[in-house]
């Protein structure tokens, strides 16, 4: 296989379309699929040197694959990384960084502000490994300071975060990560590479839902780790193949075309989103409206400075709890209720009884998780239709 020339001044946009390309022969335009599990050797010496690592080629689609090659070397090009390594989820992506980079005796330090999976891995699981953790409020950088100990190895945010669109400093939480020996591990997923690279603000590890905005309409799971030589060689390339939470080559196949279109959708999905929060907050039955590119965003002028753009999720909260949340949700004709997100068509989940159920009523409380409390993915429909859906389901609650 030949790959394309790519000239280190490409622009984003060019690399998500052109981006790690290689092809076979046949020189085709599309990027192909292989789908394939394994490879043969041309003698019995080559396979023993692949596997010895000194000549170069695929082994088992376990450890590589060529197109999985190709959306992680695109990915890596779109973050800003050196190194980029599929993995078959968002949460394995996670659960690779985490469990490759520590071992027993670490403490990681976490904002509290996060998906519920990602805080079971922190707070449940890793703790039976004897991997210690502090939960912090992310927008506090002081306490970031403060939960430090002589065994933090890592820090790990979302930015913004999941459902509460919180802002994480992350130049400030980068030096104060680096002054302690700690890596910082950047949850990217409702940002995109397209409106944020955390790379840029002294992230050493991006992590992916491709699921989401990545996909972008709602076909296939995945994930990805971006990071630098010395995490993949010393941690995660040696856990991801002896593990192997491996992406599938049609996955791969399908974020990779997904990723052509990524800018347009994205900023297409950022003005919908920022229409519908306008909307939003003028309505009487509406309490709250989260949105980071709105003034009245805790931390808008954090946002703008860190990000191109608002995205495309807008938490607000329903006037009347969970039973009018629950009436306004099944009053909805053109909305979809889903705990999925980034997707094309608009989504809207209720938090609390489903991505953060397993968290305490207090829990919730704290992060500014409430009965009414909902999160909408804002798709690519016409926003118009979305504030009239929107509009009559409020009425219905």
């Amino acid at each position: 296989m030949a790959t394309n020339k790519q000239p280190g001044n490409w622009r984003p946009r060019t690399l998500a379309v052109r981006g790690g390309q290689t092809r076979t022969p046949f020189q085709e335009t599309a990027e192909a699929l292989f789908l394939t599990s394994g490879y043969a050797y041309d003698s019995a010496e080559e396979a023993e040197a692949r596997f010895k690592g000194t000549s170069a080629g695929f082994q088992y689609s376990r450890f590589g694959n060529p197109t999985v090659s190709m959306f992680e070397a695109r990915m890596a090009a779109l973050e800003g990384a050196p190194h980029a390594r599929a993995t078959a989820t968002g949460m394995a992506a996670v659960s690779a960084v985490l469990l490759a980079g520590l071992r027993a005796g670490d403490h990681v330090v976490a904002a509290k502000a996060m998906f519920g999976s990602c805080r079971t891995v922190i707070e449940d699981i890793l703790p039976r490994y004897g991997i210690a953790n502090t939960l912090v409020d992310g927008e506090d950088v002081d306490q970031w300071q403060s939960a430090v100990t002589p065994a933090t190895k890592m820090f790990f945010l979302e930015t913004p975060a999941n459902p509460t669109l919180a802002i994480v400093d992350l130049k400030a939480v980068a030096k104060i990560a680096h002054g302690a020996g700690a890596r910082l591990v950047v949850d990217n997923a409702f940002a995109s590479p397209v409106l944020q690279r955390p790379f840029d603000f002294g992230a050493d590890i991006v992590v992916h839902s491709s699921t989401k905005y990545i996909d972008g309409q709602g076909r296939a799971l995945g994930g990805v780790v971006c990071c630098k030589e010395d995490f993949l060689k010393d941690h995660l390339q040696m856990f991801i193949r002896n593990t192997g939470p491996s992406m599938s080559p049609f996955n791969a196949w399908v974020h990779l075309k997904s990723l052509e279109t990524l800018d347009l959708r994205m900023r297409a999905h950022c003005a919908n989103a920022a229409a519908v929060a306008d909307f939003l907050a003028e309505q009487s039955r509406v309490k709250r409206v989260l949105y980071p590119f709105r003034a009245d965003h805790p931390q808008h002028n954090l946002a703008r400075a860190q990000m191109e753009g608002g995205g495309g999720v807008v938490t607000f909260d329903v006037d009347g709890g969970k039973s009018a949340a629950f009436r306004f949700a099944n009053a909805l004709k053109l909305i979809d209720i889903s705990n999925n997100l980034g997707d094309a068509k608009s989504l809207i989940t209720h938090p609390a009884t489903t991505t953060h159920q397993k968290l305490s009523p207090e829990a919730r409380a704290a992060l500014g998780i409430g009965e009414g409390t909902m999160r909408l993915s804002v798709g690519l429909e016409d926003p118009a239709d979305i504030c009239e859906d929107l509009a009559q389901a409020l009425m219905a609650a």
